[in-house]
């Protein structure tokens, strides 16, 4: 992991009692350990730097992501070295200016994508302006393009940074195989000011749950996994590394990041997500943008599983897990509880020697049920609910299963936040912000005359997803570095 001498495990990693196996990364994998192994993975548990000779064991927990690099403050490049693109479309040109100042680059680009009002001329600052509107990923292209230096930054307009935000994450550059690295994007405080009630419920929703907030832990940018993709609102990549995949799709008006980030990694290179640094974004302040929003992020879908075949599956779980839930709901739970049971039995026959086999297949097997409990309903609501509400009409069985499909994971995620946000609004905003999505969800496949993004995944562990499996067939492999 080049210079790289200090690791943090995933938090969802663990070892067997005995110290032999670690099970852990996204997708879940099984790692046998050396005596020689055990103890670096109990050094880096305790935050001790690793000498040199680690690279094997830790290059391969890297790439599965059940272990994830922190570079030392100070390495890598410097802010000289990265020039700043910002796509604009009716920017707030003060606002681009304290962007750039904040980011301290040394040189900003603003493609103003034919904006009524021009993008005025800035001290400082190039612009790029097109005479027709040819969306987010098509500017930033074209500012990409016009970039000399050997990092980039892409800030969206409604993006708000701290001094000093960049200079956290160029150290992971130091490490030749980091293509990109993302921070956390945070629902804007200052966005919860506002002039009208829903607009300030919107924001207050958004900072609990919104899409572009990919959570408090450290990982690994794949596809069909725990961190599947990143927002262009706010990225630092290699320039080089861009280019040599042909940048941004400018065909793609909708998630033309997460295209952008998947084929970096079908590529070869590592993407990191670092939630250390954070960056703000200013929330919809209509209803009607906010579900305009959700509903292209739903239509963007079948693109992406058409360029990335089974990236998208609405549901990643065991056919036994999906095959017991299944059977609870049409009346014969006894039938599903014998299947789970069942699958967990076979579990312990597939786990390699440990002290505590059959205990470990145990809770292995039983959060499996229950994860797999929480994607069944949220595709039963999100991905495929113009299905389920066709059925509920017809079936008082059908009704019960989605009406707990929608108030158990609600109650359960609410719980989390009840201090910020009564459960009737954040119900009701729940199931808009689903129901939108999934409206969207099947535009997209009607308009593209595709079901790619509505086909489930039901690969039984330790047998890997399809996608992964996929990669893993084309010679994408953990330790292979960049294809050149």
């Amino acid at each position: 992991m080049g210079t790289v001498s200090r690791f943090e495990l995933d938090p969802g990693a663990r070892t067997s009692s005995d110290g032999r196996v670690l099970f852990g990364g996204s997708p879940l994998s099984l790692f046998r350990l050396t005596p020689a192994g055990s103890k670096i993975v109990d050094r880096i548990r305790t935050g001790e730097h690793l000498a040199p000779g680690h690279g094997a064991l830790t290059t391969r927990l890297v790439s599965a992501g059940a272990l994830h690099p922190v570079p030392d403050p100070g390495t890598g490049p410097t802010t000289d070295q990265v020039t700043l693109v910002v796509p604009a479309f009716a920017a707030d040109p003060e606002r681009v200016q304290a962007l750039s100042l904040a980011t301290g680059c040394s040189r900003t680009i603003v493609v103003d994508d034919a904006s009524i009002v021009p993008f005025p001329p800035l001290t400082g600052i190039e612009v790029i302006r097109f005479e027709s509107n040819a969306g987010p990923g098509a500017a930033r292209q074209a500012g990409l393009e016009r970039v000399s230096t050997p990092f980039v930054v892409f800030l969206d307009t409604d993006i708000t940074v701290e001094d000093g935000w960049i200079t956290a994450l160029l150290p992971f550059f130091a490490d030749d195989k980091v293509a990109l690295v993302a921070p956390r994007v945070r629902a804007s405080e200052r966005a919860g000011v506002s002039t009208t009630a829903l607009s300030h419920m919107l924001s207050q929703f958004e900072s609990l749950r919104g899409p572009l907030d990919l959570g408090p832990h450290r990982g690994r940018i794949r596809a069909a996994s725990r961190v599947s993709y990143v927002p262009a609102a706010a990225l630092v990549a290699r320039t080089d590394a861009l280019r040599a995949i042909g940048g941004f799709d400018p065909a793609l008006r909708l998630g033309e990041d997460v295209d952008l980030v998947w084929r970096l990694d079908e590529a070869g290179w590592m993407c990191r997500y670092e939630p250390g640094v954070e960056v703000r974004h200013d929330v919809r302040t209509t209803l009607r943008a906010w579900l305009r929003q959700r509903v292209g992020y739903g239509f963007s879908a079948t693109d992406l599983a058409l360029r990335h075949p089974g990236a998208v599956a609405p549901i990643q779980t065991s056919i036994w897990s999906a095959a017991s839930w299944a059977l609870s709901a049409l009346g014969l739970p006894v039938v599903g509880a014998a299947v789970a049971a069942g699958s967990t039995a076979a579990l312990v026959k597939k786990l390699p020697e440990m002290a505590d086999r059959e205990r470990e297949a145990l809770r292995l097997a039983g959060l499996g049920h229950l994860h797999a409990g929480r994607i069944l309903a949220t595709a039963l609501t999100r991905s495929w609910w113009p299905v389920s509400l066709l059925a509920a009409l017809v079936s008082s069985r059908a009704r019960r299963v989605l009406v707990a499909a929608v108030a158990v994971p609600t109650l359960l995620d609410w719980w989390k936040v009840r201090r910020s946000i009564d459960p009737v609004r954040f119900a009701v905003l729940r199931l808009l912000d689903d129901g939108s999505y999934g409206f969207g969800l099947w535009k997209g496949a009607w308009t593209r005359q595709s079901a790619a993004a509505l086909v489930p995944d039901l690969t039984s562990w330790p047998n890997r997803p399809k996608y992964a499996a996929s990669r893993e067939a084309a010679g994408a492999t953990a330790a292979g570095g960049p294809q050149k």
